[in-house]
């Protein structure tokens, strides 16, 4: 398996070019292959999406106007994959997919769906028929689609029926895999590593993170649980990676905040030294 960052984790450190191009440097002395794009930050954010992200603690830098593609040929690392949104897949397929060429990846991942009903079955049923349309568009030039969750698809609606599910029972094995985001799917309480084992090869990318909480000193008896650096945190990792190694081409790290310090490149060290320590008898212990 490939290993990665998302770009997503770079974004206080693409202020400038000396610092992205550090940040860059960092990923691949911690011993990644790769970056995972967001095509949302390659370009001139819109205003919404920046205001949103800021509403969100999460401040995206200056990274629409940075050199990306010279910096990371410069940098040694390869690009894993492209997130992009579903609507912009669908109003012009070309553009995403062309982009996506000039980067040297044609794995093409759904970032999610914003302000989305999950927990209308009607709304579902939607969603999987544009998801395996955007599969097709993708398939037919040569690219591969995935579509990466979140917490939101594990709403069930109202018979019970759990939104997840129905997006793997519903799209075309053929057309759709799954970048399978395994501390959302963990927030809502699900089993993990069972969910994993039991949607076998449709899972051909992993993001990976570690959750837990952090010592804080004297503290109330119910403190609140976030991102960590892999190792530090509660989730079943090795088991993960384990299983991982029998259908995933690639595991990407992910983390939006919380890091150590507040520093991500040094979060992304220390995982980066985790996984490098575990990833080679994961494919062992299968």
């Amino acid at each position: 398996m490939q290993t990665g960052v998302q770009q997503i984790q770079l974004r206080t450190e693409v202020k400038t070019e000396d610092s992205a191009r550090r940040a860059l440097r960092e990923i691949k002395k911690a011993g990644f292959d790769g970056l995972e794009l967001n095509r949302y930050m390659l370009h001139k954010m819109p205003a919404a999406i920046r205001l949103f992200t800021k509403m969100a603690g999460m401040e995206m830098g200056a990274g629409g106007s940075l050199p990306w593609k010279e910096m990371i040929a410069d940098s040694g690392l390869s690009v894993l994959a492209m997130h992009t949104d579903l609507g912009s897949l669908e109003k012009d397929p070309q553009a995403v997919l062309d982009e996506a060429k000039t980067f040297g990846t044609r794995r093409i991942v759904l970032t999610g769906m914003y302000h989305y009903d999950y927990g209308n079955r009607e709304s579902v049923s939607e969603l999987v028929r544009r998801l395996n349309h955007a599969g097709k568009l993708c398939a037919e030039s040569g690219f591969a689609f995935f579509y990466h969750n979140h917490n939101c698809e594990f709403l069930r609606d109202k018979t019970g029926a759990l939104a997840f599910d129905r997006l793997v029972d519903g799209t075309d094995p053929s057309l759709v895999s799954f970048e399978f985001d395994c501390f959302w799917a963990a927030e809502t309480g699900c089993d993990v590593v069972g969910r994993m084992r039991r949607m076998g090869k449709r899972i051909k990318l992993l993001h990976i993170n570690d959750r837990g909480i952090r010592p804080a000193g004297a503290a109330g008896s119910i403190l609140k649980s976030d991102g960590m650096e892999l190792g530090t945190g509660n989730m079943p990792l090795e088991a993960i990676l384990t299983q991982a190694a029998e259908t995933c081409d690639a595991v990407i790290l992910e983390t939006h905040r919380n890091w150590i310090g507040k520093d991500p490149v040094r979060s992304l060290q220390m995982s980066g030294a985790w996984l490098q320590e575990h990833l080679d008898g994961a494919g062992d212990r299968k």
